[in-house]
């Protein structure tokens, strides 16, 4: 079964189910899906960074700080942020991501799917999927701020950064 085919629930505003649909199709006709954002760090507390592969359906080729993507039908945010990062760092094992919390993202084209942002610590070798990941690396988060202006990044997840900074940000005070 290609990626496009892979079943998906059709959510709501509320993010209620609403019906199911091919991803190629909710792609196409701009349908209201979910998506897992899982943000990692290592032991030494770098975030990994990766460049997505020419053949993604979705922002080939950008930067990503995040592992993630699809909620499959019938799958819980919580199940599917701990199987996307495993399959895209290409480990076994991991913790269960820690969940912070969700927004629905607007693309400004009026697609939009609701986001549910993790966070884990990866401390196992990495071997991220070659169909998913084109390069990668763990950087520091200074550099990460530094490469923002520089590198070409996947929007929804520049946007669920920026709402990560301003979640921590109230955390701190």
């Amino acid at each position: 079964m290609s990626a496009s085919d892979e079943i998906l629930d059709i959510v709501d505003e509320n993010d209620r189910v609403i019906g199911q649909s091919p991803r190629g199709e909710a792609y196409a006709r701009g349908l209201r899906h979910r998506c897992a954002f899982i943000h990692v760090r290592d032991a030494e507390g770098r975030i990994f960074v990766h460049r997505r592969t020419p053949t993604k359906l979705v922002f080939p080729s950008l930067y990503d700080m995040w592992v993630g993507g699809v909620v499959g039908a019938g799958e819980s945010y919580d199940d599917a942020a701990l199987r996307e990062a495993e399959e895209e760092l290409g480990v076994s094992g991991l913790p269960r991501p820690s969940y912070l919390f969700k927004f629905l993202y607007d693309d400004g084209a009026g697609r939009t799917w609701w986001s549910a942002v993790y966070e884990v610590r990866c401390d196992l070798p990495v071997n991220p999927q070659v169909e998913e990941v084109a390069w990668h690396g763990f950087l520091p988060e200074d550099e990460v701020e530094r490469r923002l202006a520089e590198w070409e990044w996947v929007p929804d997840g520049l946007a669920a950064y920026e709402r990560l900074k301003a979640y921590r940000s109230k955390g701190s005070r």
